[in-house]
């Protein structure tokens, strides 16, 4: 029987149920808009799961204009895609290397990695289905198909994708046993004291937002181990353009350590990322947090032959690491 890797390998998120709580602010909320608000599910996709129901609260369904009341807690499983609604998209790709076996791509930002609630196409996955006809391994699933490794929607840069179930199963391998190395290249708000440093603290759902991640240290609640590793590349005064590691491939790793230790990515709108306004200012020339995946390296699945591959900063990234130097040298 073939041994499958541990689902947070290829997805890096688990698909748990999901329950949220709301408190005194929350009163009166609709329980579609109060799902949208606090999970990652649109109101269009909260409001078919209530009208399906499948959103319980005390074991019961509720209806989609229900309104809260404090302390009231819902709870949902996400229900994953039919595979007859991922369809094949002639979707661009910048593809950096492809045999039969792997692929890898530089995802643009503001793209999604595969189809999920909210984001039925248009995807990553989407893509990739159309340039590979049936060439993708099974092993992440019918939503899935050769993923092996995902980052954030926001978030550009190189990924590897698995052609068949052999290169699937030994990459995955290789990123579970840390040989895989992903690099990346972030700017973060404030100076960093040190010119380099490791962040390793535990990542988990945060408590009250489900659509954000934290560092969770109480044994109570679920968390995995989570290093990153970080270098000074350049200094701005008040930002710092920096290149990080990751040990491990956590959800949102990289954007919560450097929240946590107090350097937030800039424009990150969920991790404070706009601090004194530095978002705004540069708003022409970010969208979301400023964070690219720009290197990897890994051992090929089928040949052993190592390969390294970069990918050059996005013309919006470097433009903007021109404007801060510009903008630092007149302080």
């Amino acid at each position: 029987m073939t041994e499958f890797p541990p689902a947070e390998i290829w997805a890096e998120e688990e698909v748990p149920q999901i329950s949220v709580t709301s408190d005194l602010s929350d009163e009166g909320k609709r329980a579609d808009a109060f799902l949208a608000e606090k999970t990652e599910l649109t109101r269009t996709a909260a409001a078919r799961l209530c009208e399906g129901g499948q959103v319980l609260l005390s074991g019961k369904p509720v209806a989609k204009n229900y309104r809260l009341r404090a302390g009231d807690t819902l709870s949902f499983e996400v229900p994953e895609p039919e595979l007859s609604e991922i369809r094949p998209q002639p979707i661009p790709l910048d593809i950096l290397y492809e045999d039969d076996d792997i692929l890898v791509v530089n995802k643009p930002e503001g793209m999604v990695v595969h189809p999920a609630p909210g984001n039925p196409d248009g995807t990553l996955v989407n893509a990739l289905m159309y340039h590979c006809r049936d060439s993708l391994s099974g092993v992440g699933g019918v939503i899935r198909p050769g993923i092996v490794h995902r980052i954030d929607k926001d978030t550009g840069g190189l990924l590897v994708v698995a052609k068949n179930d052999a290169a699937h199963l030994a990459l995955a391998a290789d990123i579970r046993e840390h040989k895989v190395r992903r690099m990346y290249q972030a700017i973060a708000l404030g100076n960093f004291r040190e010119d380099a440093g490791t962040v390793d603290a535990p990542i988990g759902r945060h408590p009250t937002d489900r659509k954000r991640m934290a560092v969770i240290r109480d044994e109570k609640r679920r968390s995995r181990e989570a290093v990153t590793h970080w270098q000074v590349a350049e200094r701005f005064g008040n930002a710092t353009h920096i290149r990080c590691e990751l040990e491990t491939g956590r959800t949102h790793q990289i954007r919560v350590h450097m929240a946590y230790i107090g350097h937030p990515l800039l424009g990150d709108p969920l991790y404070g990322g706009d601090r004194n306004g530095m978002a705004g200012r540069y708003r022409d020339l970010i969208c979301g947090q400023c964070l690219f995946a720009s290197r990897l390296e890994l051992t090929h699945p089928k040949t052993g032959e190592p390969m390294r591959f970069e990918a050059p900063l996005p013309e919006n990234f470097e433009k903007l690491l021109q404007r801060m130097r510009k903008d630092s040298d007149l302080c």
